[in-house]
């Protein structure tokens, strides 16, 4: 039996209650797994307030949070998140936290350039409006279905939707989509992409993505190309954003599992 602990860091527009699947397959393996909740959304152990989210709410604060969570732990915990979990769990590393770190589709950190039309699209219910910076805002069906699930039927992401989903708070996006104009050491997505001596990282893209497209996940990779930590990328073919929670999710959380125990911590 494992005793390496696995937190799972969810992302925007979704709640812990998302990671129940792989709760239930992680913690059937023997492995100690958590799911701790962004500040002010639902625990796992509470049923899922739809409606609840925190309004305000920055990358900075959701990473605090988390931090305060893993200097808990009694040993340094394999860290995966999804989406803008994916990039809290970057951050983390930075901070020299985690023995491994997976992030699935991760929102992109300062740094990284590219942005495609797919994600101005999915993003543009928070972005299209600047008095979102200060509160949440709630996916319509035909919405979640464009960002989280355009790979399944609309009647598969209606119910998706119905089951996990909570209103997103809308400064990370801002604070993601405006990263490059902000000095780094006001930037709340900035990371140390040539940090040397942080824990082994896999960046994992889909093709049929369309909030974190596979080329900006590829290009989050490239931007670590000076650091001598153990960095490598993973992509799948036809997964949309939604990765975690549609058919074939199980290769995806094995594939990540099994990559992080075969790493040794701080592999250079």
């Amino acid at each position: 039996m494992s005793t390496q602990p696995i937190v799972l860091i969810h992302g925007l527009w979704l709640s812990p209650h998302s990671w129940q699947p792989w709760i239930d397959r992680y913690s059937a393996q023997g492995h100690r797994v958590y799911a701790p909740a962004w500040p002010g959304i639902s625990e796992l152990h509470e049923p899922l307030d739809h409606d609840r989210a925190p309004a305000g709410l920055g990358v900075r604060e959701i990473a605090d949070h988390y931090e305060g969570f893993v200097r808990t732990l009694d040993k340094e915990p394999i860290i995966i998140g999804h989406s803008f979990g994916g990039l809290v769990t970057q951050i983390l590393l930075d901070r020299g936290l985690g023995a491994a770190g997976v992030a699935l589709h991760p929102a992109p950190a300062k740094g990284v350039l590219r942005l495609p039309l797919s994600t101005l699209r999915a993003s543009w219910p928070v972005l299209g409006n600047p008095a979102n910076l200060r509160r949440t805002v709630e996916l319509t069906d035909r919405q979640f279905h464009y960002a989280f699930a355009n790979t399944v039927t609309r009647e598969q992401a209606v119910a998706e939707r119905a089951r996990w989903a909570v209103p997103g708070v809308g400064r990370p996006l801002f604070q993601a989509g405006f990263a490059n104009f902000t000095p780094a050491d006001r930037a709340a997505t900035a990371i140390r992409f040539d940090y040397c001596e942080r824990a082994p990282l896999l960046l994992v893209g889909g093709t049929a993505d369309h909030i974190v497209p596979a080329p900006v996940v590829r290009e989050t990779h490239r931007r670590y190309h000076r650091s001598k930590a153990f960095t490598e990328y993973k992509e799948y073919s036809g997964r949309d954003h939604g990765t975690g929670l549609h058919d074939g999710w199980e290769t995806v959380a094995d594939d990540v599992l099994d990559w992080a125990l075969k790493i040794p911590a701080h592999t250079y």
